[in-house]
C-alpha cells in the first residue's frame, strides 16, 4: 500500500501563496514525472504533493508519511512558505492554476471548477492481482468509503466562512463530471468499457480524468481510494491507509469466496458520501448494513468488525484500535480546527495550529 497526500502552501500569515514550481526547484524536487517517493506539483501553484512508496508494513508506511511531509516543509522552507494538511484554506483565496498545458486546458474547459479547485486530498493504494481482482474490489467497498471519508474530515471552512460541513472539499470535487461512487461493474470489460465511454464524451481530457472514489490506478496496478480529505495528523492518514487495505483485502476474500458483490445504486452512495461530508464524525452516518442513520462512532465500529480479520492477518488490529482512539479524542481535524476558532475567532490561528499538527 502506498499513501499521497496533498498540502497547502501558506505563507507567514497563513494565505495560500502560489509558490509550488519555484519550491520544487529550489529543492531540488522538480522531476515533473512523479512517481513513488517523489515531491511534485498540483493542479494549483499553493500545493504540493507527497507520495510514499509501497509498503507491507504499516509502521514503515508511517515513517515515510511523516518523512514527506517534512520533505514538502523542507521545499516550503526555501521560498519562505509552509506546507500545512488543510484540506481547503480557512483564509480567502485566489487560486493559481500550474502552468502545465493540461492543466490551462482544464482550466479552460472546466471553468470555475477549476479555478477553485484549491481543495487538498490524500489518496491510498493497494495493490491487487491484477485488473479482474481490482474490479472485484472496487464493486464491493462503495458502500464503507463514506465511512472512511467522515474519518479525515478536515476542510469546515471556504473562503473565509465557516461553511457548516465537516468536509466542504468533497462538495467541491463532487462539481468535477466523473467523481463520485459508481455502479457495479462485474467485469474488467465492462470497467473499461464505462472508462472508454466517459472519454468519448469529449467531455474530459482522458482517462486520468475519470475521477471516480475508487478506481483502478492508471500508474500502478493498485485500486485508489480518493474520498478522503489530507488528513490534519499523520496518524490519521495512517489509520486510513490500514482500514483502506482491510477493505480492500476484505472484499478481495469474498469476491475469491464467491460472494456476490451488493448492488445499492449509486444514488445511495452518493448520498451516504454527502452526509458523511456534511458531519462527518460529529453526527450520524448511513450505516451501510442497515442503510439507516446511526451515530457515527457505532458505524466506524461496523466498519472496523468488516475488516478485522484481515486487520488481525495484518497485525493491524491493535494498531488501528490505538489510532482510532487518538482520533475519538480530538474529535478529528474538522472539530478540531472549530474548536481553535471558537477559542480564538482568528482564522490565520488555525493555520498556525495546523500546521504543528501537521509536523507532529
Amino acid at each position: 500500500m502506498g499513501v499521497e497526500e496533498e498540502f497547502l502552501l501558506v505563507g507567514p500569515d497563513g494565505s495560500p501563496v502560489a509558490k509550488a514550481q519555484e519550491a520544487l526547484a529550489a529543492s531540488g524536487n522538480d522531476n515533473r514525472e512523479g512517481g513513488t517517493g517523489a515531491l511534485e506539483p498540483e493542479f494549483m501553484e499553493e500545493q504540493l504533493e507527497t507520495a510514499t512508496h509501497p509498503h507491507a508494513s504499516l509502521t514503515a508506511l508511517a515513517a515515510e508519511i511523516r518523512a514527506g511531509r517534512a520533505r514538502a516543509q523542507d521545499a516550503a522552507d526555501r521560498v519562505d512558505a509552509r506546507a500545512v494538511a488543510l484540506a481547503t484554506s480557512p483564509i480567502a483565496f485566489t487560486g493559481t492554476t500550474v502552468s502545465k498545458l493540461r492543466y490551462q486546458q482544464a482550466r479552460r474547459v472546466f471553468g470555475m471548477t477549476a479555478r477553485e479547485q484549491l481543495t487538498s486530498g490524500c489518496h491510498v493504494h493497494v495493490a491487487v492481482a491484477d485488473d479482474a481482482e481490482g474490479v472485484a474490489v472496487i464493486d464491493r467497498i462503495g458502500p464503507w468509503l463514506p465511512t472512511v471519508m467522515a474519518l479525515s474530515t478536515n476542510s469546515p471552512f471556504w473562503q473565509g466562512e465557516d461553511t457548516d460541513y465537516a468536509s466542504f472539499r468533497s462538495q467541491v470535487w463532487t462539481r468535477w463530471p466523473t467523481a463520485g461512487p459508481t455502479r457495479r461493474f462485474g467485469t474488467p470489460q465492462a470497467y473499461h468499457a464505462a472508462i472508454e465511454a466517459l472519454v468519448a464524451t469529449d467531455t474530459v481530457l482522458d482517462q486520468n480524468m475519470v475521477f471516480f472514489d475508487a478506481r483502478l490506478s492508471p500508474r500502478y496496478p493498485t485500486v485508489e481510494v480518493r474520498v478522503m480529505d489530507v488528513c490534519l495528523d499523520p496518524d490519521t492518514a495512517t489509520l486510513i491507509a490500514a482500514l483502506v487495505r482491510g477493505l480492500v483485502e476484505t472484499a478481495a476474500r469474498e469476491a475469491a469466496d464467491g460472494h456476490e458483490a451488493p448492488d445499492h445504486g449509486v444514488e445511495l452512495l452518493r448520498t451516504a458520501a454527502w452526509r458523511a461530508g456534511r458531519s462527518g464524525l460529529a453526527g450520524d452516518l448511513v450505516s451501510p448494513l442497515t442503510w439507516r442513520p446511526a451515530p457515527a462512532h457505532d458505524v466506524v465500529g461496523q466498519l472496523v468488525a468488516h475488516v478485522r480479520d484481515a486487520l488481525v492477518d495484518t497485525d493491524d488490529l491493535r494498531v488501528v484500535t490505538d489510532l482510532l482512539g487518538r482520533l475519538w479524542s480530538t474529535g478529528g481535524g474538522a472539530a478540531q480546527q472549530r474548536a481553535w476558532f471558537a477559542q480564538t475567532g482568528d482564522l490565520h490561528g488555525i493555520v498556525e495550529r495546523a500546521l504543528k499538527v501537521t509536523h507532529s
